[in-house]
């Protein structure tokens, strides 16, 4: 029969919601297409991730676990997921397309003479095929790709789908693997991050992004209020990342992180197509801009218009009263 592999992703002891998106959709997938479904979940301590894959209902878990998985190097993760496609012959592997997978994609889809389908928006499996659709030009397009390969790779933005569990009890399948790391390779020196207490923007259910509309620190202590009554993450356009009022870690767009939450504020952000192919797979979007011509109000599922210094301490005032009122 049939598989298909789905590369877990994991960061900070903590599974990629993404990755729990793609397992999802791959397991529904293989049930129409009569495939079944392999988890492979690669770190120093696989032990600990067992259970919230097995909750997603995969037919098998398989690991590899080294101490060389501590932190994320692309050499030892492009050898792991090498070894593993070799062992299983999966029909397409699917990864979401996170920062790591982005590193690695094009490396092993040479490594294996595979073909890859990097970035999609959806993806459709069968026994002769695999078709995906991929935002191009920003975004603004969808362009359909396929494949007849016999192995296709295919990583999945954040957001395409939703993370359906379904319990089950799979078996798990330690693989075999060996990494010399005594010769010549990357040294990894530091790992920037948004630091302190900052919830991670590509995990965030909630993210409230600040555009040029936000002009000082009294805007940003604003938008930092709104965040932090939800439990969010903080973003930014380029603009205001450029003139210094937040770190390049919060930048959002085509030229930044591409985030997919719940919930997102776009707090006077003008919706620049850049910034749009950035957070257009927000299931829910709240956009507050002066301006009512604005194009970030076409992506908007509730739209405030008005000056965000006026209309941000009310609304804070008013949410802070429901939290109270339970």
């Amino acid at each position: 029969m049939s598989r298909i592999l789905v590369f877990v992703a994991t960061d900070g002891g903590r599974i990629r919601r993404a990755s729990l998106e793609v397992l999802s959709q791959a397991r529904i997938q293989a049930a129409a297409a009569g495939m079944n479904v392999d988890a492979l979940i690669v770190s120093d301590s696989p032990a600990a991730h067992i259970e919230g894959v097995a909750a997603f209902g995969p037919d098998r878990i398989l690991t590899i676990e080294h101490p060389v998985f501590t932190d994320h190097r692309n050499q030892p993760l492009l050898a792991a997921l090498a070894a593993a496609i070799r062992e299983t012959g999966p029909r397409a592997v699917l990864m979401a397309s996170t920062e790591a997978t982005k590193d690695v994609l094009g490396a092993l889809a040479v490594r294996l003479g595979a073909a890859a389908i990097p970035d999609v928006a959806s993806f459709k499996i069968s026994s002769d095929s695999v078709t995906a659709l991929r935002p191009v030009m920003a975004a603004k397009q969808l362009a359909r790709t396929s494949s007849a390969s016999d192995c296709v790779l295919v990583s999945v933005r954040s957001g395409s789908y939703e993370s359906v569990p379904q319990a089950g009890d799979p078996p798990v399948e330690a693989l075999q693997f060996a990494y010399d790391d005594s010769g010549p390779s990357a040294v990894l020196r530091e790992i920037l991050t948004a630091g302190g207490d900052a919830v991670d923007l590509n995990e965030a259910r909630v993210v409230v992004a600040a555009g040029r509309g936000v002009k000082d620190a009294e805007g940003k202590a604003l938008v930092q209020e709104l965040a932090d009554l939800f439990g969010g993450a903080i973003g930014a356009s380029r603009a205001v990342v450029e003139l210094g009022l937040f770190p390049a870690t919060t930048q959002i767009g085509q030229t930044g992180k591409v985030v997919s939450p719940e919930l997102y504020f776009a707090v006077g952000i003008s919706g620049a197509i850049q910034h749009v192919a950035g957070m257009a797979n927000s299931r829910v979007i709240v956009a507050i801009n002066k301006d009512a011509d604005a194009p970030i109000f076409q992506y908007a599922t509730y739209g405030l218009v008005g000056d965000l210094y006026k209309v941000l301490p009310p609304l804070i005032a008013g949410l802070k009263a429901a939290q109270a009122a339970g």
